[in-house]
């Protein structure tokens, strides 16, 4: 394991609780809505086989076993392989790296890479991961990659009160290179404009490609309003936004996480 990944594991070994983090916040709780309901509408019919890249501890894979579909998960931290494996239902879940997949070729009906991206500052390591995906995908299958805005870092600081100079200086930075600084936050990561992850699709050999805005242009105002007497309204609204401009040309980029989808072409 190279340095990156190692830091990477130990970001969510002793930093972070990936389990909680979908039901933390407006934000979080808009991407966990829109995500299921893009996989219910994208993916094909329940029973059909999943791999789930970069899964996590398996909220999504638990949702997709729950609705009958077949899923298998892999994952760079040992810790989330193992609550995989023991929550209720158990995916089947091993510890492994996006960029070099244990499982063998044209094995699923779809891929699904919902962390990796972000976490693969290169984009020839970016290139890799899809390539992998799309190898392990069926001919017609479908993979589908979430990556983060460009911009969701900055515009999350200004709905929460905490875009300070240095912040803005970030942001700034963000324009133009797209590499997070962890000392302000998170981790290793990378923000993708939406014609960034759309060009790392096709070159990865994806066809048809779709990049739909997943939290929608309304997640900051839910944001601002979280724990106020108009929460639930503005949460409501802005749901309901998200499902309408999701694949809006000019509102994508305004969502906090973008999620690209491509076909696997006849090899």
């Amino acid at each position: 394991m190279d340095q990156h990944s190692s830091d990477i594991v130990d970001y969510y070994t002793q930093r972070y609780r990936e389990d909680q983090r979908l039901t933390a916040r407006p934000q979080a709780r808009l991407e966990w809505i829109r995500t299921t309901q893009l996989l219910r509408d994208l993916l094909p019919a329940p029973s059909a086989r999943v791999l789930d890249i970069g899964g996590g501890t398996g909220e999504y894979a638990r949702a997709l076993v729950a609705a009958g579909y077949q899923v298998r998960l892999v994952d760079l931290v040992p810790s989330h392989v193992a609550q995989a494996r023991d929550g209720h239902p158990p995916v089947e879940a091993q510890v492994g790296d996006a960029r070099a997949l244990p499982d063998a070729d044209n094995g699923y009906d779809a891929a699904l890479l919902l962390g990796p991206l972000y976490h693969l500052v290169r984009r020839d390591d970016r290139l890799q991961a899809l390539r992998e995906a799309v190898r392990v995908t069926r001919p017609g299958g479908l993979v589908v990659a979430a990556v983060i805005s460009r911009f969701a870092g900055p515009l999350d600081f200004a709905a929460t009160g905490r875009l300070d100079g240095r912040l803005l200086d970030e942001a700034r930075a963000l324009l133009s290179d797209g590499v997070n600084d962890p000392r302000i936050g998170f981790t290793h990561a990378y923000f993708h404009r939406v014609e960034e992850i759309t060009d790392e699709c096709a070159a990865a050999g994806l066809t048809d490609v779709v990049v739909h805005g997943v939290e929608g242009p309304a997640w900051t105002a839910a944001e601002a309003a979280a724990n106020g007497p108009a929460s639930d309204t503005v949460f409501a609204a802005a749901l309901d936004l998200a499902g309408l401009y999701s694949s809006e040309p000019a509102l994508i980029s305004s969502s906090a996480h973008l999620l690209a989808t491509g076909r696997v072409p006849a090899r």
